[in-house]
């Protein structure tokens, strides 16, 4: 299948991954350009910069041949948009992440196939809050076949001061996961990390994973040196 992903936030990045590990062809488009090109190195999938409400850039990404689109981005109205210009164009799947319950009815009649509702990820994030007290945090979507996680990497951890890169060829880090940000400090911005970023003491990730990987992703990256 050909899908297309409107956002290139945390869903859209895991929700692409996931696609591609399944054998899909995705397209992305985001108006960030740092994010389209993270999408294009580390994920493997195309990527056009430009929103993904305007018409040009949309025939540019091919909604016409696209199977299903995505549309994840920010706010329920730019959702809204892309949900009636992927009907317009006679896309058959048109997957559409809900933030407030308002716009569960515009969303349907927009011509939506399938809206995921925040509200629900919310609680699934309390309770994996629950079952994981050292995470941060955890989002849990696309119907419990992802999570993504925001993990803090304690001074003697078993990872601290290594790169991305060695992380990621560790035996030990589960397949199929992804360092997809990383917070040098709690007072610093958010990045997207690169194969020779080092991994601090008391820094912060993010990481895309499985849900049967979360207990590995955790031992791993908070299990201490011996």
């Amino acid at each position: 299948m050909y899908v297309l992903i409107g956002g290139a936030g945390l869903i859209g990045f895991g929700l692409a991954q996931r696609l591609v590990e399944l054998g899909h062809t995705v397209a992305m488009v985001d108006i960030s350009p740092v994010a389209c090109a993270y999408a294009r190195e580390k994920l493997g999938v195309m990527a056009f910069e430009g929103s993904a409400v305007s018409t040009e850039a949309l025939l540019e990404a091919g909604i016409r041949k696209a199977d299903a689109i995505a549309a994840v981005l920010r706010e329920d109205a730019l959702n809204l948009a892309m949900v009636s210009l992927a009907r317009h164009y006679g896309v058959p799947q048109i997957l559409v992440r809900m933030r407030h319950r308002d716009f569960l009815e515009p969303y349907r009649l927009a011509g939506a196939t399938y809206i995921v509702n925040a509200i629900d990820l919310a609680v699934s994030t309390m309770a994996n809050a629950i079952e994981f007290p050292q995470v941060e945090s955890i989002m849990h979507f696309e119907q419990g076949q992802i999570e993504v996680l925001k993990l803090a990497i304690p001074q003697n951890s078993n990872v601290a001061g290594l790169c991305v890169a060695e992380v990621a060829q560790d035996p030990r880090f589960p397949k199929g996961s992804l360092i997809i940000g990383y917070q040098p400090h709690p007072h610093m911005d958010l990045v997207i990390p690169n194969g020779s970023t080092i991994l601090e003491p008391d820094s912060t990730v993010l990481i895309v994973t499985k849900p049967g990987s979360l207990h590995a992703v955790i031992d791993f990256l908070q299990g201490f040196l011996e």
